[in-house]
């Protein structure tokens, strides 16, 4: 069986960043956070793969609106900076809210080999996703967090073994944290999540 990293799109650690994250590049190796939520086949991760569907197509909409002038994230928000339509800002924003909460369970799984995904994705969810909440939808996560497969049934759809597919998910999960990293420092620069 061919790993999951082998069959998604792009690997985070293959996009560029050098001069801004690569619009395209990144959007396809976010494409690869869906393919994991489709491969897992449970109703848990439902609302977070809609939600990072939708917020792809918004930045990719914005994208291909002006290729060369949307080329990097970077300038789309800034392109969209004081502006009404800040849609694709907005989508980024949650985005990458979604984005690390999916990195955050899975690192939280990966170092701690005895942790069910319930119990990684539940800490993941209060350490990322949690404060943007409201009550009802804080209410829907915690139900869907016990409808987490089992750590072995996740690990056996990914791979051949859970230490087979360990160390590619590591730095698939490692590179997806620098590049939010890199996000995370734009954004609090500019202020550019404000009043979204």
């Amino acid at each position: 069986m061919t790993s999951f990293i082998s069959r998604v799109p792009r690997k985070f650690s293959d996009v560029d960043f050098e001069n801004g994250i690569d619009t395209v590049q990144f959007i396809e190796a976010a494409t690869g956070v869906v393919m994991l939520f489709d491969e897992l086949g449970s109703a848990a991760f439902t609302v977070v793969k809609s939600d990072i569907s939708g917020n792809i197509e918004k930045i990719r909409t914005k994208h291909a609106s002006n290729p060369a002038e949307f080329s990097t994230l970077q300038k789309i928000v800034l392109a969209e900076a004081g502006t009404k339509d800040r849609t694709a800002t907005q989508g980024l924003l949650w985005l990458k809210r979604g984005l690390e909460f999916t990195a955050e369970g899975i690192s939280r799984n990966l170092e701690n080999k005895s942790d069910e995904l319930s119990k990684s994705f539940t800490e993941a969810y209060e350490k990322t996703l949690k404060q943007f909440h409201n009550f009802i939808v804080k209410g829907v996560f915690n139900v869907a967090m016990m409808a987490c497969p089992a750590r072995a049934d996740f690990y056996k759809k990914l791979g051949d073994s859970e230490e087979a597919v360990t160390p590619g998910l590591q730095e698939w999960v490692q590179a997806l944290q620098n590049l939010l990293r890199i996000l995370n420092a734009f954004y609090e620069q500019g202020n550019y999540g404000k009043g979204l």
